[in-house]
């Protein structure tokens, strides 16, 4: 299947580059970090370490790669070749999203946070392709690294603040259905977890179909003709 070749080479990408020796970097220092703390401050931290690195950091990478792929020329290629808008999009959110989860998992095994293994992967791998998602999306239509960095910055506040709120005891019932408080809720194990898993999914789907929208556009704009 073409995906699964997009896939490797997105890995492949990303290995070559140094995102995987950024992100084993960071996991060190966050368990080094958590170990150093209270204990009774480290479920709290733990948490809001794996919302903004592992989950969340799937947004500025995504950016990266996309801004260095327009400034090679990949997407050039790619408009008037055989792989589909929805293909490009599914890789680029896996091939984050796996590593993101791994080193959720680790820093969640390090600080021995994880009640359900089950709901914390998936709160972490959803979480993940939520931010990737928007973080293609905003990328599809700028041409520079300081053009993304701005262009995210109310992504980022409408996501993370409520959802850090959230973390800290701010907890009326009707944020459940943000995006970003599912993903606490879930990684905690919370009492809302099912209704959480049900409403990330769609937020993902939601997010998945209007970048898939986007990033047609974008290749056809190059002379993609592809549905």
């Amino acid at each position: 299947m073409r995906i699964n070749v997009l896939l490797i080479g997105d890995i492949r990408f990303q290995f070559k580059y140094g995102f995987y020796f950024l992100y084993l970097i960071f996991t060190i220092l966050y368990i080094g970090l958590l170990f150093a703390l209270p204990e009774s401050w480290r479920e709290q931290a733990a948490i809001l370490m794996i919302f903004t690195d592992p989950a969340a950091m799937g947004l500025f990478f995504m950016g990266a790669i996309v801004l260095f792929e327009k400034g090679e020329r990949v997407l050039d290629s790619l408009a008037i070749s055989p792989v589909r808008p929805i293909e490009y999009v599914v890789s680029k959110l896996l091939s984050i999203a796996i590593i993101s989860t791994v080193v959720g998992l680790l820093i969640g095994l390090g600080s021995g946070i994880i009640t359900n293994p089950l709901l914390f992967i998936i709160g972490v791998f959803l979480g993940s392709c939520l931010f990737s998602a928007i973080g293609l999306l905003i990328a599809s239509n700028i041409t520079t690294l300081n053009q993304f960095i701005v262009a995210t910055i109310p992504a980022e506040i409408i996501i993370n603040v409520p959802a850090i709120a959230y973390i800290f005891g701010l907890k009326p019932s009707l944020m459940i259905v943000h995006p970003g408080v599912c993903i606490i809720e879930l990684c905690q194990n919370g009492d809302k977890a099912l209704p959480a898993t049900f409403i990330l999914i769609l937020w993902t789907i939601l997010s998945v179909l209007l970048t898939h929208r986007v990033v047609t556009g974008s290749l056809h704009s190059l002379g993609g003709v592809k549905p």
